[in-house]
């Protein structure tokens, strides 16, 4: 087993390599504005820190989101693209579950990453691998926190409605695919590379203009 999996859904550019016991390389830039100049850079600095060619990989995993629509699909139609290319399968999994990973919390928390607008996205966890609720965006005050444990870069940004913040603030590539190569080993089905927008992108089409009569 050879795991390639990025995530573009964060400020957090990253990328690591699993061969199902460990992470073998892993490269991670906080930049929210250059995802797509940042993503194929960092695959190719873990293949060649880890000397393995892509032709080794037998999967690409992709954090499917929530995020910004903008760099969230640079990560996803880079998936996309590269297992096609190389023939191997490609999966989604919610970059909420890869913060939650790599956590190590085996009690209820929340995580809570940067949605912009004034607010967050969020779900509840029973456990470090296992969702119950969410993922959702909400305001920070209206995230039903109940006391507990909040992971991720959101809780930073609100420290009054949130509390303090727990590590990991992002979804670095080592947990993904260690989520991932954890599921595929278990036989676990995993989902596709799709992404979770929870609402509607910033920038829309024009509409038609307006007409002008005398």
């Amino acid at each position: 087993m050879l795991v390639l999996a990025f995530d573009t859904a964060t400020p957090a550019v990253t990328a690591a390599l699993h061969d199902g016991t460990r992470v073998l390389a892993e490269s991670t830039t906080i930049d929210a504005r250059r995802h797509g100049e940042l993503l194929a850079p960092a695959v190719e600095r873990v293949l060649a820190e880890a000397r393995v060619s892509p032709r080794d990989v037998t999967a690409v995993v992709a954090g499917s989101g929530p995020g910004p629509y903008t760099g969230l699909r640079v990560g996803l139609m880079t998936a996309q693209g590269l297992a096609t290319t190389l023939g191997v399968p490609a999966y989604g999994i919610c970059t909420l579950d890869a913060i939650a990973y790599g956590s190590g919390l085996d009690e209820p928390f929340l995580v809570a990453t940067d949605a912009r607008r004034k607010e967050v996205f969020w779900a509840r966890y029973a456990d470090r691998r296992t969702r119950l609720d969410g993922p959702s965006v909400a305001r920070p005050a209206e995230v039903p926190v109940e006391g507990l444990p909040v992971v991720g870069a959101g809780a930073g940004l609100y420290p009054e409605a949130l509390g303090r913040a727990h590590e990991p603030a992002y979804p670095y590539a080592g947990f993904l695919a260690a989520l991932a190569a954890e599921r595929i080993a278990a036989g676990t089905p995993l989902d596709q590379p799709h992404p979770v927008y929870l609402r509607r992108p910033d920038a829309v089409v024009p509409g038609a203009p307006k007409r002008v009569t005398a």
